[in-house]
């Protein structure tokens, strides 16, 4: 949907050079971090020649890697994880190039989902191969469902509880995904199972990890060695709902971060308290946001909660264009704290989930919820807002 691909970078390197007098050097691979002589070894992947750089901070952002499974077949051409804005001008390349025919994509994630979407545009057959019972694990399993049914009507050949057992190859290039219930011949492969940290390096210059292999930080960013911060997809921060340390792969959260450590390593002061698991995403025309816990979380604490669950309508019945939206709310059994939230609709539902983000910061009751005083207008709610009705439903339970 974007025409040239230089709008999506938001500094060049020269951009920062002039405007920030930052030195960013790209096409550097920092091949080794020597804590000890407080260095780090850096090869020019343009020349291959390598050099030591002294340091007096360091800050490590990483970020992550695509989850590339173990199976027969994974090296050939034709398959690809998608989690850089190069990675994906290069599937933008093979689709325009190529013109592949069919596509199957391994997992129903953020990625795999909007992969989904973008190759439905491009006219191509498109598979989803997830070994789970739904797709958007993320989602409590009635929510999922109603995603699962938005990507079968765009057209989209869904292929859940399967797991990925190897590829087929002929001449180096994937002819086919192999199940363990089918086999599909396919053109192109987009790997959408996830993501992991990149920690690879710091954990070899023994930099302590925390969960998920993810680096361990303070709120201020700062490791468990002196000097040594890090930040982004690459660390982990801290649940304010779980109340424990947590690994998350966004851009909003790898901003705040970065701005945080910024601050500490300019001599400033700066904390990052935490996230509720905030996300938005959409299928053709339908929108999909979370937050907070779901379900089984909620379960694995030992929390009693109830549920509000509805289905309403984005906008006033009677307005042009409204579209059904469900949301459903879980709150602590007793106290009516809100815990999290789902939303699944049309156009207008998912940035909704912003005021259910905002409540988990404040610790919002359900009560409290029900008078908040949201806007109305018939283009953009009913009277009463979806968010509210959910709310109303789930205190009737407490």
């Amino acid at each position: 949907m974007v025409d040239d691909a230089e709008k999506l970078i938001a500094r060049t390197p020269e951009t920062f050079k002039e405007k920030q007098n930052i030195d960013a050097r790209i096409l550097h691979e920092v091949r080794e971090i020597d804590l000890k002589q407080r260095r780090l070894r850096v090869k020019k992947t343009d020349t291959g020649q390598t050099t030591w750089e002294p340091f007096e901070q360091l800050l490590v952002s990483t970020g992550s890697i695509s989850i590339r499974p173990d199976v027969p077949g994974i090296d050939a051409k034709g398959i690809y994880g998608v989690n850089t804005l190069q990675s994906g001008l290069n599937v933008r390349r093979v689709v325009d190039e190529q013109q592949p025919q069919k596509a199957v994509i391994i997992g129903g994630g953020y990625i795999g989902l909007e992969m989904a979407e973008a190759l439905i545009m491009r006219k191509l057959e498109v598979s989803l191969v997830e070994r789970s019972e739904q797709v958007m694990n993320t989602l409590d399993s009635d929510m999922g469902e109603l995603v699962s049914e938005a990507l079968m009507k765009v057209g989209v050949k869904l292929y859940r509880n399967e797991s990925l057992t190897a590829f087929e190859t002929d001449n180096g290039s994937v002819q086919a995904v192999v199940t363990d219930q089918r086999t599909l011949p396919t053109d192109l492969v987009i790997l959408g199972m996830g993501v992991q940290p990149n920690t690879g390096l710091a954990q070899d210059a023994g930099i302590p990890l925390g969960v998920k292999g993810a680096i361990k930080v303070n709120d201020l960013m700062q490791t468990e060695i002196e000097g040594i911060w890090a930040a982004g997809d690459c660390a982990e921060c801290y649940h304010l709902m779980r109340r424990q340390p947590f690994h998350i792969a966004l851009g909003t959260v790898a901003n705040k971060m970065g701005r945080v450590a910024g601050i500490n390593i300019g001599g400033g002061y700066a904390t990052f308290p935490g996230i509720v698991g905030t996300a938005v995403s959409k299928i053709c025309d339908v929108e999909v946001a979370r937050t907070g816990l779901q379900e089984k979380e909620v379960q694995d604490l030992g929390l009693q909660y109830v549920t509000g669950k509805i289905e309403s309508s984005t906008r006033a019945g009677y307005y042009p264009d409204s579209g059904r939206i469900h949301v459903k709310l879980l709150a602590e059994k007793g106290t009516g704290r809100l815990l999290g939230g789902q939303i699944v609709g049309k156009e207008g539902a998912a940035k909704r989930i912003d005021v259910l983000a905002t409540a988990l910061h404040a610790e919002l009751t359900l009560d409290a919820m029900i008078n908040l005083d949201l806007s109305y207008a018939p283009p953009y709610s009913p009277v009463w807002d979806p968010i509210i009705i959910a709310a109303r439903v789930a205190v009737k339970k407490l």
